[in-house]
């Protein structure tokens, strides 16, 4: 959290719609492909700059631009110069932190999603930022990587032609992506709910620090899921309500079937969320019942040597006329008294189930 306010605070001062790169240190090279196709063709070049694309566009003709690494501030530039993008647009592009959101530029659909996947490594949820903006013929897509992509099904799709996709337009195009990206929230959700399985059984059979450590990671991760996903449902649903040329009556149907995939990821998550708050309790009910247990055996342990050390006490007060100093067998009588005692308690606690 601290690391984002840090690298917030470098944009502090400047005037709005100042194109200013806020994310994770990149070194990774610019990566722009296009797709301009129709339904009985399609052409796939990556230029390296995308003025060079521009003569691709044609009537008839979906026209799709990925740039990979929106660390290079001066290719988003470019982009805003030749699709005519708002500066403050741009600017929302090249912050990696942005909230999920859309906007309705006239002209123009610009969003904001959030690409997860899940880090086998270090065992969390990684976001990405795409930044998509849906126009007239064409879609432009902005990711922060090449690496962990999941349009290259899309991409596929569109090089052999399969289902609708060629055959329909740039907004159909746009929930394609959007799909994409949904359905790998599955994935990952999957990933999470294998290691929630993981630590309830490790909780059942013990609870200790590095359980609670994990179920707070867990618990992190959850509430991170539900902060990129929550705003995905208004986005979607003001798509399938967007009364603009861009979004066809044709694609709200897909935009509909969208909209229940995004309210079956967030229930889920909830679902997450609701057991990992279980799990919690039932770790410090653990804790609770384990020092209980302790306390127990120390309150029995007391409670044999209180008459115990009593006797003893009495015993040892050293006066000099007592009536069991000068006995012999008053040594024995005493050990053999305690012990009756302790036999006696004995059979209490366990008659009362306490041992």
């Amino acid at each position: 959290m601290f690391e984002y306010l840090k690298r917030h605070s470098s944009k502090a001062g400047k005037p709005p719609g100042t194109v200013e790169y806020v994310g994770e240190k990149a070194e990774e090279q610019v990566k722009i492909t296009v797709f301009a196709y129709s339904e009985h063709d399609v052409t796939v070049t990556t230029p390296a700059r995308l003025e060079d694309c521009g003569r691709l566009r044609a009537p008839g003709t979906v026209f799709w631009v990925n740039l990979d690494g929106v660390h290079r501030t001066g290719f988003v530039e470019d982009a805003g110069r030749v699709f005519g993008l708002h500066p403050l647009v741009l600017e929302d592009i090249v912050h990696t932190e942005q909230r999920p959101k859309m906007e309705d530029q006239g002209e123009y659909l610009f969003l904001v999603v959030k690409m997860l996947r899940w880090d086998e490594a270090e065992g969390r949820v990684v976001d990405e930022q795409v930044s998509l903006v849906l126009g007239d013929g064409f879609v432009l897509s902005f990711q922060e990587e090449e690496h962990g992509d999941v349009f290259e099904d899309i991409r596929a799709r569109i090089r052999a032609g399969k289902g609708r996709i060629r055959k329909c337009g740039p907004d159909y195009l746009l929930y394609s992506l959007l799909d994409a990206v949904v359905d790998n929230y599955f994935v990952v959700l999957e990933k999470v709910g294998d290691a929630i399985e993981d630590m309830e059984e490790a909780l059942l059979e013990s609870a200790g620090n590095t359980q609670l450590e994990e179920l707070h990671v867990l618990r992190r991760e959850a509430l991170f899921l539900r902060k990129y996903v929550w705003p995905l449902r208004e986005i979607v649903a003001r798509l399938e309500r967007q009364e603009s040329e861009l979004i066809r009556d044709g694609a709200k149907i897909y935009l509909r079937d969208l909209y229940d995939h995004v309210i079956q990821v967030m229930d889920t998550i909830e679902t997450f969320r609701e057991v990992l708050s279980g799990m919690a309790d039932l770790h410090l009910s653990k804790i609770s019942l384990k020092l209980n247990e302790i306390m127990k055996v120390l309150t029995v342990i007391s409670t044999f040597f209180i008459p115990l050390t009593f006797i003893a006490g009495v015993y040892g007060m050293n006066f000099r006329y007592m009536p069991e100093l000068e006995w012999r067998w008053g040594y024995f009588a005493v050990l053999g008294t305690m012990g009756i005692v302790a036999a006696g308690m004995w059979a209490f606690f366990k008659k009362r189930n306490l041992l």
